[in-house]
C-alpha cells in the first residue's frame, strides 16, 4: 500500500471526525461508511451538492434497497484514498451538510 493511503481498518478511525461535526454515520465493520440522511430528495440533493462543488461522487441510497427514512450515503473507500481524500471528503459535508436543510446532530 503506497505511503499515506488509508487502509480499511484506519478508514473507521477518520470518519470519528464527522461526530463532532454532527453528521450521523452508522457503525460499520466492513469498509463501507453510510451517513445517515433520512429522506429520499436530500439523499440526492447532498450527492449532488458533492459532485457539483467538490468533484467528489458519492453514492445516495434510497428506498426500495433501504426502508423509507432511512436513506443514506454510502461512502466507500479503497486503499487508494489517502487521509487527505478522507479529510477533503469531511471538510466537503461539513460545508455542505445543511444545504439541502440537514440538521447537524450533537456529537455524543
Amino acid at each position: 500500500m503506497p505511503s499515506g493511503c488509508a487502509s480499511a481498518t484506519a478508514w473507521p478511525r477518520s470518519v470519528g471526525g464527522w461526530t463532532p461535526a454532527g453528521i450521523l454515520h452508522l457503525p460499520n465493520l466492513s469498509h463501507i461508511v453510510p451517513v445517515m440522511v433520512g429522506d429520499a430528495v436530500r439523499c440526492k440533493q447532498t450527492s449532488n451538492l458533492l459532485m457539483e462543488r467538490f468533484a467528489i461522487y458519492v453514492q445516495p441510497i434510497n428506498y426500495p434497497t433501504v426502508a423509507r427514512g432511512t436513506e443514506r450515503l454510502r461512502l466507500t473507500p479503497s486503499p487508494l484514498h489517502s487521509d487527505t481524500d478522507i479529510d477533503r471528503l469531511i471538510a466537503a459535508l461539513t460545508k455542505i451538510w445543511t444545504k439541502p436543510g440537514l440538521e447537524r446532530r450533537a456529537a455524543a
